[in-house]
This record gives structure tokens, sequence and C-alpha cells, in this order.
């Protein structure tokens, strides 16, 4: 399968890819590193925005990951064994999630049904033994199919914030790292309870329980990097579709990680 490649992410390729120099802080000053870096800006600010209402301003989330680019540039610690792209992406998707939770712009309503979709999906899965299609969630809801995906398109918004948004303890791996997405912000959740080889295990385990056509997704948007409209292409689903199932992804692991937790905790 010929991967094909967007023009945000050959210029994010082609501007950012010298992981192998020496740490930047070493042979850059600091406007300099910022000039180096700043394509990653408006990369990560055009990936947020294609799941985001057209309402919301790609400007404004640009002007929030300069500033994020400009943490990194100033706390940046070679010691710590992480290239500086990998930082850098780190503090700048997560100051355009801080813009975007100080705008609360997802109705509480909303809210609540992504977390009713979320507890569904559990409760039937731990019934049946096995992964549910979106017919037998909807039958369970008590709702249409045409009624429950115009939920899940909802939903994209709160998982963009609330899981895929949430910002790493510590940046590990490359590229969108999935893992890191659903880790809690700032250590304010009890996930930090676990070690980071033991989240990628319980990850890779949720992983392995979701559809193949689920387990595609999330393979081609977080490790390949393509995006919603080209994995579509691949998959011959429309854009939309694509959206609708990796919001669903992104539920279901949510409520995965946090069935552990409880495990965990009650144990």
């Amino acid at each position: 399968m010929k991967k094909k490649v967007s023009h945000y992410q050959m210029a994010h390729t082609q501007q950012v890819s010298q992981e192998a120099a020496p740490p930047p802080s070493q042979v850059l000053n600091r406007e300099e590193m910022i000039l180096k870096y700043a394509p990653l800006i408006k990369y990560i600010a055009h990936r947020l925005a294609m799941r985001l209402p057209s309402h919301i301003s790609v400007k404004d989330l640009m002007s929030a990951g300069v500033i994020g680019l400009m943490h990194a540039v100033g706390k940046f610690d070679p010691s710590k064994n992480v290239s500086f792209k990998t930082y850098a992406e780190f503090r700048i998707r997560g100051a355009m999630l801080d813009e975007l939770r100080a705008l609360d712009w997802v109705p509480r309503s909303v809210r609540q049904k992504a977390s009713q979709i979320e507890k569904t999906i559990l409760k039937l899965e731990k019934e049946r033994g096995r992964p549910v299609e979106e017919e037998e969630v909807a039958q369970e809801l008590g709702i249409s199919l045409e009624e429950y995906y115009e939920r899940i398109d909802g939903a994209s918004g709160v998982s963009l914030v609330d899981i895929e948004s949430v910002r790493q303890e510590i940046p590990v791996g490359t590229g969108r790292d999935l893992m890191g997405n659903l880790l809690a912000d700032k250590g304010a959740d009890p996930f930090h309870l676990f070690s980071v080889k033991e989240l990628k295990g319980i990850l890779a385990n949720a992983i392995e329980e979701l559809l193949p056509r689920e387990k595609t997704v999330l393979s081609l948007y977080y490790y390949e990097e393509l995006t919603l409209k080209e994995i579509g292409e691949v998959m011959a689903l429309t854009e939309s579709r694509i959206c609708q199932i990796h919001t669903k992804c992104i539920l279901k692991l949510r409520g995965k990680l946090k069935r552990v937790l409880k495990d965990v905790i009650s144990a």
C-alpha cells in the first residue's frame, strides 16, 4: 500500500527531520531554534483544525503554538534523552489544547452523550466478550443508527480536547504518540500511578480488542501519520466516516483505561 503524504506532512518532514544532530541548544541560539522549528506550529495547528468546528480559528491555535515553542526552547533538557523535535511537538500541541480547553466550546450535553456511549460500549463488550458493532450500541441506547452517528460526530470534539489533547507528563515515542495522548494532564488523573511501560502494555492490550477496521484507522493515523481524508481514500470510506471510527476508538480506549485503573485501585 503506497503511503500518501500531505503538503503539511512534507513540510514537517523536510524542515525538522534532523533527529541525529547534536542537541539544538548546543548549536543554535534561542531565535534560531524558534525559526528552525516554527514549521511545526503550522503543521500541528492544521492537524488539529481538521477535527474542529469551522469557527475555531487556526490562527488562534498557531498563536498558542508559538508560545508553546518558546516554552520548549526555554525548558528543553538534553539530558532527558528526548529529541528537541519530539519535545517541541509535545509543548506546541499542549499549548494549543490549553487554548481549546479555555474556550470550553464543547457543550455539557455533548460530553454527557459521549460518556454514555463510552460506558455502553464497555458494558456490551463485557457482557458479550467481544468487540461490538455500531448497530448493537445504538440498539442498547434505544436510538437509531443515524442518531448514534450524530452523537459520535459531536463527540469528536470531546475526544480531541479530553483525550487526544491531554498532555503527556513526558513525551514518549516519535510523531503523534497515541499512548501519550491518552494520559492525563499535569498529573491530575490517577493514571500517573502507572509507569510508561505499564501504560504502553495496557494500551496495547486495549487496541488488540478493537475491531480490525478500528485498528487500521489508528495505525494509519498515529503511526503512518495520514490525514483522515487520506485514510478514507485508502479504505474507500468518506472522511466523515473515518472521523467517526477514530472517535469511537478513542472513546473505547478511554473507557478501557478507566476500567483498568478502577480495578487496580479497588484491588
